[in-house]
């Protein structure tokens, strides 16, 4: 029993060493936030102010939120199924084929983000595509590297058994998707559908110029209050905006499996 109170209390000394090393990032623009003055060499603010924060309610920072959280969910809905896809036909492609798959799948984060948005935003334009489409389409190719290499993680631990097994208990191809497949990449799923939402709701680069100035998200707010002058609190505010939700979501989807690790540990 010492011995395992010793390797749980290593574990957890860990686990909050490494919450610490995500979250300090975070206190220089929290401070930032309620900073009503603060000038070097003061360790802290001088004076604290909570104003600030009265943009994130006002109607352009609403609607710029709202305009990321539809950005994040097209990009999610879209880039989620298609890793998928692309992680199944590598699987499925024996030897250099399914390798190529995978280097295709992969080539986007090879490539500046700068320039993959100028060598697509002018075949857009020529087309006429709306500036949230042409958007979203640039943000899913970003998004796929992600998205593909969740799923093919997971297809590795993957028995085609499983199916094998429903086809001879009579199950159709539908029944085999909805009740082998879908609850044993779930995990998988979730994480995908989370990171292609993370590219879409954080991205500035493509939404700036595929988007040219008539997009206007969290992330293109941030840029122009950061090229201002004397803007930090504001700056800060709208970097938490930015920042927290998806760590909040984070918790969230991580609390079911931390709870489930402990209600095993706890069992007899």
């Amino acid at each position: 029993m010492p011995g395992a109170w010793r390797g749980a209390a290593v574990r957890a000394g860990v686990g909050a060493l490494l919450v610490l090393w995500i979250l300090a990032p975070l206190l220089p623009p929290a401070l930032w936030s309620v900073a009503d003055t603060w000038q070097a060499p003061a360790v802290l603010p001088d004076g604290y102010s909570g104003t600030a924060f009265t943009v994130l309610l006002q109607p352009g920072t609403v609607r710029a939120a709202l305009t990321s959280l539809l950005l994040g969910g097209c990009v999610a809905l879209v880039a989620t199924p298609l890793g998928l896809l692309g992680a199944l036909a590598a699987r499925a492609l024996p030897g250099r084929r399914g390798r190529a798959v995978d280097l295709i799948l992969l080539a986007p984060l090879a490539i500046p983000p700068f320039a993959l948005v100028m060598g697509v935003n002018v075949t857009l334009l020529r087309l006429h595509v709306p500036a949230f489409a042409g958007v979203a389409l640039i943000l899913v190719v970003t998004a796929l590297p992600y998205t593909s290499f969740m799923f093919r993680s997971a297809l590795t631990a993957y028995e085609g058994r499983f199916d094998d097994v429903a086809r001879t208990l009579g199950a159709a191809p539908h029944q085999i998707l909805r009740h082998v497949r879908s609850p044993l990449l779930a995990a998988a799923t979730t994480r995908a559908f989370f990171l292609a939402f993370l590219v879409g709701w954080g991205d500035y680069i493509t939404t700036l110029l595929a988007g040219g100035g008539r997009l206007s998200t969290l992330p293109t707010l941030l840029g122009a209050a950061a090229s201002s002058p004397g803007s930090e609190q504001l700056t800060a505010v709208l970097s938490l905006g930015v920042v927290i939700p998806p760590l909040v979501v984070l918790a969230a989807l991580a609390l079911p499996t931390v709870m489930g690790s402990l209600s095993r540990r706890e069992g007899p």
